[in-house]
């Protein structure tokens, strides 16, 4: 029943959140608006002796912030922090109540970073946006970036409370100087998923299974609204992902849309569009992948191959990212941490492309100080595109201390 007064809905029980056998740090919360009585709180806590009074007094605050004074709570924790907490109570209570208040907790001061449009983004984990227990400690597994995943990860009936989850862990999740990417759900259902991300602290968006620039543009839009909305200056990265054969047609269109830092490609939506299935050797993909390689090649951004799915086979995941930097890729997908660390050091440079790097950059410096408008290097020309190639892997390996700050001077110290 309707209070129109209120704008509340009386007698409805609404639940949000996750629980059962192996669920951490999250909770299950059941609401319900009553016409008196006050607030009854119900709270089930696996920390209840240690943390159950700032539970309950964190959940009131919540309560007394969206003027609720009567209703029935029932919550069964499995250790939540306070950013899910709060977001959790903010989604049930929103189930029942219309409302445009939000409640925030300060944004983290060790995440308050803007990131490049050339950022290195050699590996980008994939974490469901409605699973926090995830969230907790990804970072320190050192991607490059972290995707929070409003699309596919998430079931349809769970992304309204998934939307609060993340914007949540945007400003209190600490991510460890890694890159804050959310995967929106497909245009123009997505566009609706920008209102609880922009103003929240996020570095670049993946726009999934696009099609033309038209749905870059219609996102670019929607996002310039809401940052102008929010007083926000920050620039805001997207990714669209290429997961259709139009999608592919339309590659080189798509790359050159406006802040398109990176585009990716999701083989698993492709080789059913294409009716096939995926195999390892990956022949099946290979017109698709070098097709979104040479659009990002043109446009002077960054390409980002697929996933790798078996999380148990490092060998296998070794192979497919030597493949896939063959072809030209800049980085990829992954869906479990311990692939970052095989993604991270296959993409880099090895011990020869360092070396020819080092030779290269020299004789640049060389020929530069000579006033020399030729770079050589014995007897073969260095052409511009080749030099800065190696200015790339120069900086690349000094970024992930594969090189000492002291490499030039090294070299000459060799060479004598």
């Amino acid at each position: 029943m309707l209070n129109p007064q209120k704008n509340i809905d009386l007698g409805t029980i609404a639940n949000v959140g996750n629980k059962g056998k192996g669920i951490r740090s999250d909770c299950f919360v059941s609401l319900e608006l009553t016409t008196g009585g006050g607030l009854e709180i119900d709270l089930k806590s696996k920390v209840q002796v240690l943390y159950g009074k700032s539970i309950l007094k964190q959940v009131k605050e919540i309560l007394e912030f969206f003027e609720i004074e009567n209703a029935k709570v029932q919550i069964e924790d499995t250790g939540a922090l306070p950013f899910v907490i709060a977001a959790r109570m903010e989604a049930v209570i929103k189930k029942v109540k219309e409302t445009d208040k939000e409640y925030l907790f300060p944004v983290l001061e060790q995440n308050k970073y803007a990131t490049e449009k050339d950022r290195r983004r050699f590996s980008r984990l994939y974490l469901p946006g409605n699973t926090p227990m995830l969230f907790v400690n990804a970072g320190i597994h050192c991607p490059d970036g972290i995707i929070l995943d409003l699309e596919d990860a998430v079931a349809p009936d769970k992304k309204h409370e998934a939307r609060f989850i993340v914007r949540n862990a945007l400003r209190n999740c600490d991510f460890y100087g890694a890159e804050r990417m959310v995967r929106i759900n497909q245009v123009p259902k997505g566009l609706e998923d920008l209102r609880y991300i922009i103003p929240h602290n996020v570095n670049l968006l993946l726009v999934p299974k696009c099609e033309g620039a038209d749905q870059i543009d219609m996102v670019n839009a929607e996002i310039e609204k809401v940052k102008n909305e929010n007083s926000i200056d920050a620039s805001i990265w997207l990714m669209p992902i290429i997961e259709s054969t139009l999608g592919v047609e339309k590659a080189f269109e798509i790359a050159g849309a406006r802040n398109v830092v990176a585009m990716a490609v999701g083989l698993e939506d492709y080789t059913a569009d294409l009716g096939t299935r995926r195999s390892e050797e990956g022949q099946e993909s290979f017109y698709a992948r070098s097709r979104v390689v040479n659009a990002c090649k043109a446009h002077g951004i960054q390409a980002i191959d697929s996933v790798y799915s078996d999380v148990s086979n490092m060998d296998g995941l070794r192979e497919n990212v030597l493949r896939s930097k063959a072809l030209g890729f800049d980085g990829m997908g992954c869906i479990h941490p311990r692939q970052i660390g095989v993604i991270n050091e296959t993409f880099g440079p090895d011990a020869a492309e360092i070396e020819k790097a080092r030779k290269i950059v020299i004789a640049f410096d060389e020929a530069t100080e000579k006033g020399l408008g030729v770079v050589a290097l014995g007897s073969k020309m260095i052409d511009p595109p080749v030099v800065k190639r190696a200015q790339r892997t120069i900086k690349m390996a000094l970024d992930m201390g594969l090189l000492a700050n002291t490499w030039k001077e090294d070299y000459y110290e060799e060479i004598r």
